[in-house]
């Protein structure tokens, strides 16, 4: 079972936040006050631990390392930083340059659709080659559309969590090896929270604190968009949000009764597991050969696969409709100056997805707020300015060695949370696997500011 919890996935799919500051925020299901300075110095995020291990903590000194890379980088003031940012956590090879004022410089994407199609999904290990085949051109053509060389920038800007670790580690390793010759600061950046905080470059109004709501490609309903539209034969270079968005404006969506999943559950967990049984059933059922591509259907397969596309999609979203609503209850009980709901992440591109939330926000006297679809699916402008955030309060590591082996162990964090669970929300029937989950990045972020030592897996 996937949801808000910040510990079920590889890659954390779904997460409905309150953020109060950057990295100072927990999950819907975690709500705490939080007083914090209004420009804290925060702990590193080091590239360098080693693996299952959390950064020392280092609040007193490092606000000394944070002065001395100023004082090497004439362009860290916060009106004219620019940072290169660099993403490979799942199925895109991205890298982009942005400026501290909202400048988007540039913004490469090496798409991954072909591998996507021919294995039906992310294979970690093909995802891993891929990226490295193309890493270097990737980085290279944002610094060039950016008409900067390397030693224009502030700070290199990394995902390295969470995700897939073998696909991190790609990241990591080129942004290492351009700080480290540089010398330049690095930034590891979480990637659902730069799926929020991207949205602070597209709406400059947009202040803390805000829900978020994060809508990844993978798990969740990235996932069941995914297998459903492989089931029914449709076209996954796409990918299967867009192709069953376009399905579904030809079908009936009340043609097959599938069942909400979880309504007995007043949390806001998700799951689609069970939506998913029951897709898969009903395609059985009506004896739909995804061997055959739907551009080759017949009109009355065709007429069927698009009701099972739009039934689908209404149930898929209908699910998310009634857990925003929820979340916006919570969020609004502790934290009543709330207006906004950002929604981000890949299927937050869904013009039924948007559609359907702004009815649940205009509900309830909020506003939606949606970056552009470029910046909703993974893409390095999202990395770059979250590296502009935390290097404007002090969130970076130092420059790591000129000559780093090649072997060097890398903090990767592929299961990394960003909260702690709501009390209200936690289910003592649901089981939560814990193994090899960093800390979250909230309990870092306290514990710092708190003096306390730091949280251990």
């Amino acid at each position: 079972m996937t949801g808000l919890v910040p510990t079920l996935s590889s890659r954390i799919s779904w997460r409905l936040n309150l953020l109060h500051k950057t990295t100072q925020y927990v999950t819907i299901r975690a709500f705490k006050a939080l007083r914090i300075p209004s420009r804290p110095v925060l702990p590193p995020l080091s590239s360098a631990f080693p693996l299952n291990s959390s950064p020392p903590h280092l609040v007193s000194s490092y606000s000394n390392k944070s002065a001395a890379v100023q004082k090497q980088n004439p362009l860290s003031s916060d009106d004219n930083l620019v940072i290169l940012g660099i993403e490979t956590s799942c199925d895109d090879t991205a890298a982009a340059v942005v400026r501290s004022s909202g400048e988007i410089l540039s913004q490469v994407v090496a798409s991954q659709a072909d591998l996507l199609a021919r294995y039906g999904g992310v294979a970690p290990k093909m995802a891993e080659q891929a990226h490295a085949q193309v890493i270097d051109q990737v980085v290279q053509e944002a610094l060039d559309k950016a008409q900067l060389t390397e030693k224009e920038l502030t700070a290199v800007a990394v995902t390295i969590g969470p995700g897939l670790s073998l696909c991190l580690r790609v990241g990591v390793q080129k942004a290492r090896k351009i700080a480290g010759r540089l010398n330049l600061p690095i930034v590891g950046v979480h990637h659902m929270e730069a799926h929020a905080l991207v949205a602070r470059l597209v709406e400059k109004k947009l202040q803390f604190p805000f829900l978020a709501l994060l809508i990844s490609v993978d798990d969740a309903i990235g996932e069941a968009y995914d297998k459903t539209a492989k089931w029914l034969g449709l076209d996954m270079r796409r990918s299967g949000g867009p192709a069953i968005e376009e399905l579904a404006h030809e079908g009936d969506a009340e043609a097959v009764k599938f069942r909400v999943p979880m309504k007995q559950h007043k949390d806001c967990n998700f799951s689609y597991a069970g939506l998913k049984n029951q897709v898969r059933l009903e395609i059985e059922a009506q004896n739909i050969n995804a061997e055959i591509p739907i551009s080759s259907a017949s009109s009355e397969d065709r007429g069927a696969r698009a009701n099972i596309a739009a039934s689908f999609q209404r149930v898929a979203v209908l699910h998310l409709e009634e857990k925003c609503q929820r979340a916006i209850e919570w969020a609004l009980k502790i934290e009543p100056s709330v207006k906004y709901l950002v929604a981000s992440g890949g299927v937050a591109s869904n013009k039924f997805v948007r559609s359907r939330l702004n009815q649940v926000v205009e509900r309830n006297a909020l506003q939606l707020l949606c970056p552009p679809p470029s910046l909703c699916t993974d893409n390095g402008v999202m990395i770059a300015w979250t590296g502009v955030e935390h290097f404007r309060v002090g969130r970076y590591d130092p420059p790591p060695p000129a000559n780093e082996p090649e072997d060097a162990q890398l903090d990767l964090r592929p299961r990394w949370p960003l909260g702690e669970e709501y009390a209200e929300g936690r289910s003592d029937a649901r089981s939560m696997r814990k193994a090899r989950i960093h800390p979250s990045l909230t309990s870092l972020v306290q514990a710092s500011l708190l003096g306390q030592p730091k949280p251990t897996v």
